[in-house]
């Protein structure tokens, strides 16, 4: 079966020519045709098996120290690309810097189990500063799951030169299958990203965050869809890694199958997706 993949980029710089490149390499190895889009559609009869979000919708940089950022919230039809995406059980893979999308949307959050903070909020009525980043480290990655489709050929541990990021997560919505063994806990190896956009870069000075999460990569439910988020991706050396390739490569045909979709039309959990809220509602 051709895996029909939609490949949603925009609102972060990336460099394109080596990130698409990924997505040759996956259609020389897997049945895939893929195809770039700006933001993803409502599903038609012509719908694709998997959507990979590398976005960043929802909030603009606009270059002013004093405010750096500004946020929107997603529209009526945006928010039912989601509703359709999730009620039809399309795959959803998310990438990198798309967990920092729609911050100013609890919902996004909730879908997809966490969220990156360019500037303080909350997630959960817990108050967050802002979350933290760093640059190009190699470090180890613990598969934790090593059974599931998406850690496929990874053995038990692997390693990665990539951004980390030090922002929460829903733990208790996901199924965890990679962790980093970089000390996420202590703030101070990391950078603020609020004062990143307010032209600081890579500086952390009167910044803390608390512990952040060593989950890089899990899988939850969306509805009827399966769902997963994966934290790599953010350059060039990242994308020619060989054990990203293969993450991407498992990612995209679990996400795809018959066997991931019916997991999560039976699958038991916690809070997930509110109806209300993934419209942009409150419970």
């Amino acid at each position: 079966m051709t895996i029909r993949l939609h490949v949603i980029t925009g609102g972060h710089p990336f460099a394109a020519t080596d990130f698409f490149a990924v997505f040759d390499w996956l259609a020389s190895c897997e049945d895939v045709r893929w195809t770039g889009h700006d933001e993803p559609a409502v599903p038609d009869v012509d719908a694709p098996d998997v959507v990979l979000f590398y976005d960043m919708p929802g909030l603009t940089f606009t270059g002013d120290p004093n405010a750096p950022v500004s946020l929107s919230e997603p529209t009526a039809e945006q928010r039912h690309v989601f509703d359709a995406l999730c009620e039809r059980g399309v795959g959803m893979v998310f990438m990198h810097h798309a967990v920092a999308s729609w911050p100013a949307w609890d919902g996004f959050a909730e879908l997809v189990g966490g969220r990156f903070h360019y500037q303080p909020g909350s997630l959960r009525g817990v108050d967050y500063p802002d979350s933290g980043y760093v640059f190009d480290v190699e470090h180890t990655i613990d598969v934790v799951d090593p059974d599931h489709p998406i850690c496929r050929g990874l053995g038990h541990s692997f390693r990665l030169t990539d951004e980390l990021y030090c922002s929460p997560v829903l733990e208790d919505d996901v199924v965890p299958l990679m962790r980093t063994r970089f000390p996420v806990g202590d703030s101070s190896r990391f950078y603020s990203a609020d004062l990143a956009i307010r032209g600081r870069r890579n500086c952390n000075d009167g910044w803390t965050h608390p512990a952040g999460s060593d989950l890089v990569a899990w899988v939850k439910k969306a509805g009827n869809a399966p769902l997963t988020y994966i934290q790599f991706g953010d350059g060039p050396i990242t994308y020619v890694d060989p054990n990203f390739r293969q993450v991407i490569r498992n990612a995209v045909t679990w996400a795809a199958s018959s066997s991931a979709r019916d997991w999560a039309r039976t699958r038991r959990s916690g809070p997930t997706v509110p109806a209300n809220e993934l419209r942009g509602g409150h419970p």
